[in-house]
């Protein structure tokens, strides 16, 4: 049961910025999703390819056109992997993005 908003963050048009170059124009969608867990073996298998998995998100499959960002709850995450789980599902894998001035995978206290 998809009982949490999840906004799918993609950059499928382009815009000229004030010098007249073209820049990515980002596009949100906002989907229904299930939050499920970062197995352990996927984390450590992760983890050595320099990867800090962190979320899982199942969606319906076809709300998903390749986006390489999401947000939920206020945090931004970058999709690292997508399995889908049947016909109708696909898992996004996601880790936390940065904040400006922090380093990835490490929190503040």
């Amino acid at each position: 049961m998809y009982d949490y908003e999840l906004t799918l963050i993609g950059a499928s048009e382009w815009a000229r910025d004030d010098s007249g170059n073209y820049i990515p124009k980002e596009t949100q969608t906002t989907v229904l999703c299930d939050l499920k867990s970062v197995t352990r073996s996927e984390f450590y298998s992760a983890a050595q390819a320099g990867l800090n998995p962190e979320q899982v998100f199942e969606i319906n499959g076809f709300e998903y056109n390749g986006e390489t960002e999401v947000e939920f709850l206020g945090e931004r995450y970058s999709v690292i992997r997508t399995y889908r789980t049947s016909y109708e599902t696909i898992e996004l894998t996601c880790e936390r993005k940065a904040k400006h001035g922090e380093k990835s995978g490490t929190t503040t206290e």
